[in-house]
């Protein structure tokens, strides 16, 4: 079939992931402002305006997209326009969709802000290799994640959010440092001493929070499951662990 005979209809698709790795993209906004002036420069027939705000390292995970997939099997639109290609997938199974929508006709055109790809085989190359580097990017950022966490712990620093009743140090200088949460340290002492020396049961710990209207950090109630979680963490007992 030739492309070129086909009226090409449009789906804008703006991304923005809320993870660390991704927050130096640009916004959907500025995405979709930089998208519809080369559409309007162009000449391009925008038929749906489609963004979500969620990573896409996991395929089959973005229910947006999900339903980018379905509006072309169902001749809503038969291209994509989007900022970049790794706005589409950063993972092999939504890129694989994405090329059998390619190869069946059903997606004839996904137009960055500067490439175009079509029905032939570079092409297509060409955008496996894109979406290739994309995951590739993101399998070496969780390397050196893990490997970073690593070697804070092995030096004695805390590498995650401060457990209920400390604080972390907010203090450049003393990354991965916690201290006690004055307004609540005294609370979880008690918790623990209730447990021990009055034999209180988890429901009964949630009650007496309860009755003195404690709340963690972010403002919310402390859980039954969180209290049995944090009376198993071997951290209050002076004893570091972490995976």
């Amino acid at each position: 079939m030739d492309n070129q005979i086909i009226q090409k209809k449009y789906c804008l698709y703006a991304r923005k992931s809320s993870e660390e790795d991704e927050r130096q993209a640009l916004s959907i906004d500025s995405q979709i402002k930089e998208m519809m002036q080369i559409a309007e420069k162009e000449g391009l027939e925008i038929v749906d305006i489609k963004k979500e705000s969620h990573s896409a390292k996991e395929s089959s995970k973005r229910d947006i997209f999900n339903s980018i997939i379905s509006d072309l099997k169902n001749k809503k639109f038969n291209s994509l326009l989007t900022w970049n290609t790794d706005r589409l997938s950063r993972n092999a199974g939504d890129l694989g969709s994405l090329i059998d929508l390619v190869d069946k006709n059903l997606l004839i055109e996904i137009k960055t802000y500067n490439q175009v790809f079509k029905n032939t085989p570079n092409d297509k190359f060409m955008l496996m290799i894109l979406g290739g580097q994309a995951k590739l990017e993101n399998d070496n950022k969780s390397i050196n994640v893990k490997r970073g966490l690593r070697a804070k712990v092995e030096q004695g620093l805390w590498p995650a959010v401060a457990p209920t009743g400390y604080l972390n140090d907010l203090r450049k200088d003393r990354t991965g440092c916690i201290h006690l949460d004055p307004d609540r340290w005294n609370i979880i002492r008690e918790i623990f001493e209730k447990v021990a020396y009055d034999n209180y049961s988890g429901r009964k710990i949630f009650n007496w929070l309860k009755d003195i209207n404690f709340k963690t950090k972010s403002g919310k109630d402390f859980s039954l499951s969180n209290i049995y979680l944090m009376l198993n963490n071997t951290f209050y007992y002076g004893y570091f662990e972490y995976p």
